[in-house]
């Protein structure tokens, strides 16, 4: 299971349904609201880093208000 947080900017104004659409899709774990540089930190899963990255890439990112996202992949020690 490939595990990771999604650091996420929101467009102003979009920030309160950007989330509910982002905490619906399949995967996203967890969310939260964040001050500073960044506006939402996401906990995210998929089996693969293939699914994890479309996950992100094609859906995170094409919800309406996501103005941008980092990646951070988690591993374990």
């Amino acid at each position: 299971m490939m595990k990771a947080f999604v650091l996420c900017k929101l467009a102003p104004g979009k920030e309160q349904k950007a989330l509910q659409k982002v905490r619906s899709l399949p995967g996203v774990t967890d969310v939260f609201m964040t001050f500073g540089g960044w506006d939402a930190i996401l906990s995210a899963e998929a089996d693969t880093i293939d699914k994890l990255s479309t996950l992100v890439v094609g859906q995170i990112r094409g919800v309406d208000g996501v103005a941008g996202t980092e990646t951070l992949v988690t591993t374990n020690l």
